[in-house]
């Protein structure tokens, strides 16, 4: 039997200090024996997550300007020079015991591009990581009914039970199959923030290979770091748009923008006043999150 190859840890930072230390000291014991290196990208934190990284002898930590969670990963795979798989992790996740080499193994299958864990949050409750192809009746906002057609999440805490293969999954804790993030390029920079796990995973599948989830390898995702604001909200909504519009043609790009703008409605009216922000950014391109920029059009021209 070979030899496994060396692991590329890749976590990206932005004022994280009160969650990184946590992540790295889990490390070890999940990656139980597997060889690693591990490299932080910070985007810029104003706190002081760039000392308490520093000061460990576990980890490289590169510091960078803020140009987005994407960028940020695709530099820390290029910092470190290792062959074998990515595993990118948000800081404010903890591994399990174990867990790493779970995912590594379950990521020799054949065409597997990448492979998630079961996530549950600080309190051990399941959280609703596993998602499915964005669709036209997804866009409704409709996913309280509970139905696969209208529901982009996957609901149903059965299909959280047993491996499969999903068309993407939340991008907290991603072991990343290195010849397809190199068929790939790495992830699209220019997803600032949200979307970019998607897009990922959707055109991975588009050369043949395919997101498997493993409920055997656990994390804890804490979540909330990035923060809750109508510009993030924004931010959010404006990439989900952006890419259904990367994947279809004009008309159906046209009706995903008029069905994201009667769902952030519907939410307005429910009291949600971020959602004012996002149906702004949609359709006014010069109100958007500056990361966003105005110039690339919501539709085809």
């Amino acid at each position: 039997m070979g030899v496994a190859p060396e692991i590329a840890v890749v976590v990206v930072t932005y004022n994280s200090s009160a969650v990184i230390g946590d992540l790295l000291d889990s490390l070890p014991a999940a990656l139980a024996g597997l060889s690693a290196r591990v490299v932080v990208v910070d985007n810029g934190s104003s706190d002081d997550t760039c000392d308490v990284v520093s000061r460990r002898g576990d980890c490289v930590l590169v510091r960078e300007q803020n140009r987005g969670y994407a960028a940020g990963l695709n530099t820390g795979v290029r910092a470190l020079p290792v062959e074998g798989p990515i595993l990118l992790l948000n800081p404010d996740v903890r591994m399990d015991p174990g867990s790493v080499a779970v995912m590594a193994s379950t990521l020799q299958q054949p065409r597997t591009a990448a492979v998630v864990p079961r996530l549950v949050d600080d309190h051990g409750q399941l959280s609703l990581s596993l998602r499915r192809e964005p669709t036209l009746g997804r866009a409704l906002g409709l996913g309280r009914t509970r139905r696969p057609a209208l529901s982009e999440t996957v609901q149903d805490h059965g299909a959280y039970a047993s491996p499969h293969v999903t068309d993407w999954a939340t991008g907290a804790v991603m072991l990343l199959s290195r010849e397809c993030f190199d068929a790939l390029g790495g992830w699209d920079e220019s997803y600032f923030l949200y979307s970019e796990e998607t897009d990922y995973c959707l055109r991975a599948r588009d050369i043949g290979w395919v997101t498997r989830y493993e409920p055997a390898a656990l994390a804890v995702h804490i979540g909330g770091q990035s923060g809750r604001s109508a510009r993030i909200h924004a931010m959010q909504i404006v990439n989900r748009v952006r890419l259904f519009r990367r994947r279809h043609g004009r008309g159906a790009s046209v009706l995903y923008l008029l069905l994201a703008v009667a769902s952030e409605t519907s939410w307005v009216l429910r009291g949600h006043h971020e959602s004012a922000t996002a149906i702004k950014a949609l359709l006014v391109p010069g109100s958007r999150p500056v990361e966003l920029g105005c110039s690339d059009r919501m539709l085809p021209s």
